[in-house]
């Protein structure tokens, strides 16, 4: 079957497959021939260079070929992979036959890492035993194409190869092979003592003691199967464990049996000050809901995350411990992110892992680690408190029809459920194990089928019988805003609901985050744009100006409190800001008040306050640069906004210009001053706007001095200069009475 065929039925059945990657030989001009399996007859030193082997090879061609090798891993009668002249290798490089410090290398003996095989480059790839010019890709997989899967959370049993195994089987009618493994036999009478004192956290727990292992390199097909994978092979007790892991989704755990305290396991909480240095090297603190896997003594691995680094496998170890349990998902999730320490383990056990996998896992362990390192089978246990027992679900195959809009014949429907592993009852549909958590409802069963027949819908949209409706004010004040910003230039963006926990007391933290980088809902759009203009600076971009209308969260009873909030952020600091905002406010036909204020993403010189939010410049301590923001709630801006526009006649008298200097206490603002003298003039007081501010010795200490720019214009007649000067005595005396002020010119 073509793979891009395969990856388009997986993506709309089952998984998102992300693409498919090439790895290995090229094996195109029959270039694969050139690659097989050779025996070293003989190995000797090279004669004009102490660090190469002169070889002769046998590659199945009757004479022996001479080889030049940079290794000394192998000798005489060693099997080994053999490139011959002509030869591509992945990286596009063509061997030729050569002389390597005066002697002929007739081809190439190869290590991992010239093949993709792995990274291994230390020493040439030993084969098993086999015939001389045997087609290498008959012995290794020189030749591999990998699906890149992207499973989802609620499916993690898609997080291994048998799994995809049987979606890809029920997806072709094919027939699914049994469990990988061979049966290891009877159960030996030695006993491990395994206490499990919390079972709400580890329901089941396997173990098992292997003696006499011998530690060491993996086989070449192990070490290239976890590569492809994207693993890095370690050795082969531990290799095995991953390899467990990747087949059948049940990540499992090696101990050095004799450096458990006791020889025995306590699954437990940690305790009070507990500490344990994982594999990683780091010392972590440990919390009391931290579920640990322990010996007799002390805590020797954070349960389904990570071992402890005094009981890691090493080249000395003869005898192991091996873990195949099954753990609750919550509290490794939590362990994990609050630890921030993310493993392969730790992402299938926080999906949820069917803890009937355990026993399989523990078998085609049980069976590799007597391949690979020559392990005996010792001792067993297998600790739970019963296991779960599959769902019954009532199943209606006519209401999955309705809900899918495609009629299914019920049998059609009985079938495919089965090819998945389901069982079907008398109206009712038993689950399997691996889909006990995601499939609990019968809507869950129909969108079983329903993912099955996912080609057979048709792209057409639903009917309109009917139009109807209009846009609320909010809608359309929504509308009217982000029109105005792009028309002056800004770029709408979209930015995360979620933000990392900043301790913000506001801040309304999620019970159960996806991660900590979104632990909590935002009460502000203005850090995230923040965020999106640096990383848009960093990028190269210039005069960045972005603007964001979206939902902000604030503490309430019961559910948070979602206002809608318009930000921006624009290069070009206060003036361009402001600009922006009054603009805004001229657009609804209202007119802003602005206030000092103090903000902590702003300037404190240069922040002021309006009745719907903030406008500033940004502190030069937050963004490198001189930039403006803003942030207003639109609810406010609805109450001031006016739908109905008004004419009004134009004033055709001429107006009166002068300017007004008063000098005032420092913390009087020049917005209480223009609506105290609005306010006291009256109507012909057609404009009053500042325009210059002054401190010093003239004015005095503690005190300022605010120049206004007026203009009195009458709709019925032309204003005198006595008339003037009678709006400004009333403007004098109301700000003299309220605030102190002195008229300066």
């Amino acid at each position: 079957m073509p793979l891009p065929e395969l990856a388009d039925r997986l993506s709309v059945s089952t998984a998102e497959v992300e693409g498919i990657e090439r790895r290995g030989v090229p094996d195109d001009d029959g270039n694969l021939g050139l690659f097989r399996v050779g025996r070293v007859l003989e190995a000797e030193k090279h004669p004009n260079a102490d660090r190469l082997q002169l070889c002769r090879v046998d590659v199945g061609e009757g004479d022996a070929r001479q080889i030049v090798c940079g290794a000394w891993n192998f000798g005489a009668g060693a099997t080994v992979a053999v490139a011959l002249p002509g030869a591509r290798l992945p990286g596009g490089l063509q061997l030729e036959q050569r002389k390597v410090r005066g002697e002929l290398s007739d081809g190439m003996i190869l290590a991992e890492d010239e093949v993709e095989l792995g990274a291994d480059h230390s020493g040439i790839m030993l084969l098993p035993e086999s015939e001389p010019g045997t087609p290498l890709g008959e012995v290794l997989p020189l030749v591999e194409e990998v699906l890149l899967v992207e499973s989802t959370g609620n499916r993690p049993d898609l997080l291994s190869i048998y799994g995809l195994a049987r979606e890809v089987a029920a997806l072709y009618e094919l027939e699914l092979g049994p469990w990988p493994g061979s049966d290891p036999g009877p159960v030996p009478n030695g006993q491990v003592g395994v206490t499990v004192e919390n079972f709400e956290g580890c329901p089941r727990y396997i173990g098992r003691v292997f003696r006499d292992v011998a530690v060491g390199p993996s086989p070449v097909w192990l070490r290239a199967r976890l590569a492809s994978a994207g693993m890095r092979p370690i050795s082969n007790v531990v290799d095995v464990t991953n390899y467990v892991m990747l087949v059948l989704g049940n990540p499992l755990h090696a101990f050095d049996l004799a450096k458990l305290a006791g020889g025995r396991i306590v699954v437990r909480r940690a305790r009070p000050d507990e500490t344990i240095r994982t594999l990683d090297g780091v010392e972590r603190k440990l919390e009391p809901e931290d579920l640990m896997i322990a010996d007799a003594e002390r805590s020797v691995a954070l349960a389904g995350i990570m071992g402890g680094e005094e009981t890691e496998i090493s080249d000395e170890t003869t005898e192991v411990l091996l873990e195949a349990a099954n753990f609750e998902p919550t509290g490794i999730f939590r362990t994990s992110e609050r630890l921030r320490l993310r493993t392969e383990g730790s992402n299938r056990w926080e999906k949820g892992v069917d803890p009937y996998l355990a026993k399989p896992a523990a078998d085609l362990a049980t069976q590799l680690l007597a391949e690979t390192a020559g392990a005996t089978w010792a001792a067993d246990a297998d600790v739970h408190e019963g296991l779960p027992e599959r769902p019954v679900i009532h199943y209606r195959p006519e209401r999955a029809d309705e809900l899918i809009g495609l009629a299914t014949p019920p049998t059609d429907q009985v079938r495919w459920l089965e090819r998945l592993g389901f069982e079907s009852r008398s109206g009712e549909v038993v689950v399997p194990t691996w889909r006990a958590r995601d499939v609990t409802r019968e809507v869950d069963v129909v969108e079983e089928v329903a993912r099955e027949r996912l080609d057979d819908v048709p792209f057409t949209l639903p009917s309109r019988r009917a139009m109807f409706g209009a846009l609320t004010p909010a809608q359309r004040l929504r509308r009217r805003l982000e029109d105005l910003l792009a028309g002056l230039g800004l770029t709408e963006t979209y930015t995360p609901s979620l933000r990392p926990d900043d301790r913000s007391p506001q801040a309304l933290r999620l019970p159960e985050p996806i991660s900590v980088e979104f632990a909590v809902l935002r009460t502000s759009l203005l850090p995230s744009l923040v965020e999106a203009a640096g990383r848009n600076v960093e990028l190269g971009a210039a005069r960045v100006a972005l603007f964001e209308v979206a939902r902000v969260y604030l503490p309430a009873e019961g559910l948070p409190n979602e206002q809608t909030h318009v930000a921006a952020i624009v290069d070009g600091g206060w003036s361009r800001a402001k600009g922006i905002v009054d603009t805004l406010y001229a657009a609804l036909k209202a007119e802003p008040s602005f206030e000092r204020t103090e903000h902590e993403l702003l300037h404190p010189g240069k922040s002021a306050a309006t009745a719907a939010g903030v406008v500033g410049e940004l502190h030069p301590g937050v963004l490198d640069g001189v930039w403006g923001a803003f942030e207003l709630d639109l609810a406010k801006l609805l109450e001031v906004a006016r739908e109905e526009v008004r004419y009004a006649d134009v004033v055709s008298f001429p107006p009166v210009h002068q300017d007004l200097a008063f000098t005032v206490p420092e913390d009087v603002s020049a917005a209480e001053l223009a609506a105290a003298a609005r306010k006291a003039a009256g109507e012909e007081l057609r404009e009053l706007r500042p325009f210059d501010v002054y401190r010093g010795e003239q004015v005095g200490e503690g005190r300022k001095s605010i120049a206004f720019a007026a203009t009195f214009q009458s709709a019925e007649r032309t204003l005198t200069d006595e008339d003037a000067a009678k709006l400004r005595g009333r403007i004098v005396a109301a700000l003299r009475e309220r605030f102190g002020a002195e008229l300066r010119a």
